[in-house]
């Protein structure tokens, strides 16, 4: 199944006339505790194995979505206030998602988009572009899809879209059929409010290489990879675990070690990948050290050179003066 073929099954029978005349929508950009790393299905972006993630409050992407002026030769698309020629990568990834949702060939877009964390550096920008996008898209057309729906069809932008629809806890199911139908994010309805979450922000710059390239090399080449399912399996019954007892240790100690197994993955690849910069190692064995004295504090890193932080509330004074430049998060505020 294509990924428009996808679209159409899930927008079967609704208007692909806008109902409004601009539609704004925000989405937070997430962390995951368990990772996902690799895709059972490229085009549909299907994933090996199940996933969960936390959401990051108030740091995302804020979307407005709208016509063109008719005769418009493109799609009008601008990041952060700057309008971007059709040519460049992230005008092309998101026409190539708008086109899941174009209502004729001639029916071109008006998007601005403004990212309040840093694009393509390992901050699941993506994962919150799309995800506003597909809100801004029911918006605009009227669609009133469901979550699940919602989730799936921000998934084909991105597949850590998929767990961007809401805020909290998020537990994306890898699913087992073709259609990717049953691929969504499941939002949990545990709270914990005095989680907190730390963007330590080391390189804005874009990564060398992308999520999607990694993952396909890493599939096809690493000798460990088929492993990895079995120890998200696990790593998501200790997590559900920590979070339903609210045990900070357990938490930070599973999303840790699940950190750092998939950057083995991608350490083994061939050729290998190493997003970690010298400042990204220099924040790990502060973290370690920052645990060694006492203050519980755990760390995650996605698919880039950037730390984020996880402790509790209590901590929060220690860990700020030891990492005074990471930007805190109450993500259950």
């Amino acid at each position: 199944m294509t990924p428009r073929e996808a679209a159409d099954l899930l927008l079967a029978g609704r208007p692909r006339v806008p109902a409004v005349a601009a539609a704004e929508a925000y989405a937070p950009a997430n962390i995951a505790l368990a990772k996902y790393w690799g895709k059972r299905d490229e085009a549909l972006n299907l994933p090996t194995a199940p996933s969960l993630s936390v959401s990051l409050g108030p740091l995302g992407s804020h979307v407005r979505l709208s016509a063109a002026e008719p005769g418009a030769a493109h799609d009008g698309v601008s990041l952060n206030g700057a309008p971007l020629g059709p040519e460049t990568a992230f005008a092309r990834r998101a026409s190539a998602w708008l086109d899941l949702v174009r209502p004729d060939p001639d029916f071109r877009f008006e998007l601005q988009a403004r990212n309040t964390v840093p694009t393509a550096a390992g901050f699941a920008s993506s994962a919150s572009g799309f995800a506003a996008l597909a809100k801004a898209a029911d918006a605009l057309f009227g669609w009133n899809l469901p979550m699940e729906s919602l989730s799936v069809l921000a998934r084909l932008g991105s597949g850590s879209a998929a767990r961007s629809l809401a805020d909290g806890f998020v537990e994306w199911r890898a699913g087992e059929r073709a259609d990717g139908m049953d691929s969504f994010g499941v939002p949990l309805p545990e709270r914990w409010p005095s989680l907190r979450v730390g963007a330590c922000v080391l390189s804005s710059r874009e990564k060398p290489v992308g999520s999607r390239e990694g993952m396909r090399r890493s599939v096809s080449s690493c000798p460990f990879y088929g492993g990895w399912p079995g120890l998200v399996a696990r790593d998501l019954a200790a997590l559900r675990s920590a979070i339903a007892n609210r045990d900070m240790a357990l938490l930070g100690a599973t999303a840790e070690a699940n950190c750092l197994a998939m950057h083995a993955l991608m350490l083994a690849t061939r050729p290998p990948i190493l997003y970690a910069l010298p400042e990204t190692l220099g924040t790990v064995r502060a973290v370690w050290a920052a645990r060694e004295e006492g203050v519980p504090v755990w760390f995650t890193m996605d698919a880039g050179p950037n730390v984020k932080l996880l402790f509790e509330e209590a901590a929060e004074p220690a860990v700020r003066s030891r990492f005074p430049g990471a930007t805190v998060v109450a993500p259950f505020a």
